[in-house]
């Protein structure tokens, strides 16, 4: 794309845009009584038109039905959980039965480390990053100390090297071949929240495979916004939520992926719910767990019908559009997003962008490093309309996302800088 920094060449983006109909099928925050210049969609992204018509349909029914609508709803309650397997599917490059939307994100990694993380005498490190987001940390100390370990001898996170701000996947790759004879599992995030760096998931695998680990990540800021290829790149596990990029809505339903060579493995470590039982025995009531096969195996309790109807009308939108052509806009947009950028004069005085620069280790999130007057900036910002996202202590993240967010979004929110 050859890139013009000016509000008409991105007006005539927007013109040719083959998904510009897709924002006005969002509500867009206002501000002083205009639509806001929303970016910060890998925080929550924003609330499709059509989930109140989804949520609604299911409290017309429970108001008809009552009961008798676990089975004669328009969509049986029942089998929710089914009904959104073919798109998570699709956007996580994973068959259908390694998926399932349950619980929350949290929830479903302590599931999953249940499962995938069991240490031995010899084998009972984690490898990961420095500076995971909080609830993952929180995790991965509990679980070590949970299996009598203490996280300083347990856990090794990796920092990037001096006087850089993401890590290398070389680094990586030596870490796990250094660590190969100890470790018992290798996460990470499919993009890191903080600098927006987008792993090597295939290679990350491999290694921690050929290493004799199990590897899984933590698609939090992955998951809806660059393509990941679960099934393809051998991942074991992985987890994510639905309210960033999902756009499901605030604490909304998370997902999980287990991959189909675990599926039927019944002496894998879990903790049991109903749902996860075998559906044709489920409500016999009797005692002795028979998982489900695949990644539904994994549930506790039943769907929660109107956070599933909320994923439902986002996932819709995600089918008509098409992962591949999502991830052609992201390219665009934070294309034209670092070029207006660079061409701050006060670049690299006042701010630097430590995303990585390769459009293939990054998704639609640019994290700017601010040097002076960060805070005040994006107070700035905020006032006339910008919406992104401040990180302690000195981050401004800006996320322009593909299905709302247009080219004129990004040179407005650009111009923010020139007026500061």
């Amino acid at each position: 794309m050859n890139i013009k920094d000016t509000i008409e060449f991105a007006r005539s983006l927007d013109r040719s845009d083959p998904l510009r109909s897709f924002r006005s099928r969002f509500h867009i925050p206002k501000v002083n009584g205009k639509e806001s210049v929303y970016l910060i969609g890998n925080s929550l992204g924003l609330q499709p038109k059509t989930t109140k018509k989804f949520i609604n349909e299911e409290l017309e029914d429970w108001a008809q039905l009552g009961g008798e609508g676990h089975e004669h709803s328009r969509r049986p309650w029942l089998y929710y959980h089914k009904l959104t397997k073919n798109a998570l599917a699709k956007i996580t490059g994973a068959k259908p039965s390694e998926v399932v939307a349950m619980n929350q994100l949290t929830v479903n990694l302590h599931l999953m480390m249940v499962s995938f993380y069991r240490p031995t005498q010899k084998r009972y490190k984690i490898l990961t990053e420095a500076g995971a987001f909080s609830s993952d940390q929180y995790a991965f100390e509990s679980q070590i100390k949970f299996h009598g370990l203490h996280p300083s001898k347990a856990l090794i996170e990796l920092k990037p090297r001096k006087g850089e701000y993401t890590l290398r996947t070389e680094d990586i790759l030596d870490a796990i071949h250094e660590h190969r004879n100890e470790l018992a599992l290798v996460i990470f995030g499919g993009v890191q929240y903080y600098t927006g760096q987008f792993f090597d998931i295939k290679s990350i695998t491999a290694a921690g495979h050929k290493a004799g680990a199990l590897v899984g990540f933590d698609l939090a800021h992955a998951v809806g916004n660059v393509p990941v290829d679960l099934h393809k790149n051998n991942v074991d596990f992985a987890v994510w939520c639905s309210y960033k990029y999902l756009n499901a809505g605030p604490g909304a339903i998370a997902g999980a992926f287990v991959h189909e060579r675990h599926a039927s493995n019944t002496t894998l470590p879990r903790f049991a719910g109903w749902w996860g039982h075998h559906e044709g025995e489920r409500f016999q009531m009797k005692k002795g767990f028979k998982p489900m096969p695949g990644a539904d195996g994994w549930q506790l309790s039943n769907v929660p019908v109107f956070q599933s109807a909320a994923l439902l009308a986002s996932l819709e939108l995600f089918n008509e559009a098409g992962i591949a052509a999502l991830r052609k806009k992201s390219i665009q947009l934070t294309d034209l997003l670092e070029f207006l950028l660079w061409q701050i004069p006060t670049y690299g005085k006042d701010f630097v962008i430590i995303t990585p620069a390769n459009p293939a280790e990054r998704g639609c999130q640019l994290s700017l490093l601010m040097k002076r007057d960060g805070k005040k900036l994006f107070n700035k910002l905020t006032q006339s309309g910008v919406i992104a996202d401040w990180r302690e202590p000195d981050v401004i993240r800006v996320a322009p996302v593909p299905l709302y967010n247009s080219f004129e979004d990004v040179v407005r929110m650009v111009e923010g800088f020139y007026s500061f």
